[in-house]
């Protein structure tokens, strides 16, 4: 018996544009027009000889016939994404994309990705770096890294890690100090990078030293050029702790504020929604989330050992 089936293109466009109510949100889900979208929609009604969509001037709404269809279609489409990447898995190795920022991939993820591939010793990893804003549909990478204040929009956005960012220099740098006091920073260099989420000047106003002026300064363009700076006893940076815990542990750099001023935000695995529940990418998040959280219980020993309170 041969299948009538309706143009698949137009059947994914459709549900879409049903899961959200709206053409707009769907293109832009889909990385095509508000156009395209519309005809492709306007093709599937045509096929079925059904109005999907009820269309006014300032609303869009599904017809009876429209929630019927997206309830099965969304089922039919799980289903074919589910049977598509077990194949996948059985055929042999799978490409796993990894998308996130450079310093993060150079000093956090790469030293613990042998832990992931021992567990996944099938999965390719496939890994870019990048600042830029997250968008599957153009660079089709499986899972995007990005730290901000709250979850991506129109994807699968999950915390993994509390980013707390704190200044941290060389030990050598406070010339036997154990601490410093904001004023301080009128003899130390500070060192910037243009890729900062938290800049000096918010840090000073934060702790009420608006008009201070350091001795000096330095800038960088990425992070981690201005996290090697302070390494090399250049001056003081403000980065997230994750990334300097293991050299503050083994006295190689400290933190000389302690948490005065430090400020928060999540890093989030994101993921479009399609591919979410693959097995690769529940597999990928749930080691995230152990290596976040054995990070976060070293940060948080430094702090009750350094007597510095997390909040």
């Amino acid at each position: 018996m041969i299948r009538k089936l309706p143009p698949l293109n137009a059947v994914r466009a459709f549900e879409v544009a049903a899961r959200h109510v709206s053409f707009t949100r769907a293109a832009e889900e889909l990385n095509v027009t508000h156009g395209a979208v519309s005809r492709q929609v306007a093709l599937l009604e045509e096929w079925l000889g059904k109005e999907l969509f009820r269309r006014s001037a300032s609303q869009l709404s599904l017809t009876e016939a429209g929630r019927t269809y997206l309830s099965e279609v969304s089922a039919v489409l799980d289903r074919l994404a589910v049977a598509s990447m077990y194949v996948r898995e059985q055929a042999g190795p799978t490409a796993f994309h990894i998308n996130a920022p450079p310093t993060f991939t150079m000093r956090w993820l790469i030293a613990r990705m042998a832990g992931f591939q021992r567990k996944h010793p099938d999965v390719e990893i496939r890994l870019t770096t990048s600042l830029a804003p997250v968008n599957f549909q153009e660079h089709g990478y499986d899972v995007a890294i990005r730290g901000a204040q709250a979850p991506l929009e129109g994807c699968s956005s999950l915390p993994f890690m509390t980013e707390i960012i704190a200044p941290v220099c060389h030990v050598d740098l406070l010339g036997g100090a154990r601490a410093l006091e904001p004023a301080d920073l009128e003899r130390q260099a500070l060192i910037s990078y243009a890729t900062e989420p938290y800049a000096w000047r918010d840090w000073l106003a934060e702790l009420g030293h608006e008009d201070l002026r350091p001795a000096s300064t330095l800038q960088f363009e990425q992070m981690f050029f201005a996290l090697q700076a302070a390494q090399e006893g250049l001056g003081i940076v403000l980065v997230p702790l994750f990334l300097a815990i293991d050299d503050i542990l083994a006295g190689r750099l400290c933190a000389p504020f302690g948490l005065q001023g430090a400020r928060k935000r999540s890093y989030y695995a994101n993921f479009s929604t399609s591919s979410a529940s693959y097995p690769v990418v529940r597999g990928f998040y749930e080691w995230l989330m152990r290596e976040g959280h054995d990070t976060e219980q070293s940060i948080l020993s430094w702090a009750e050992s350094a007597g510095a309170r997390l909040e």
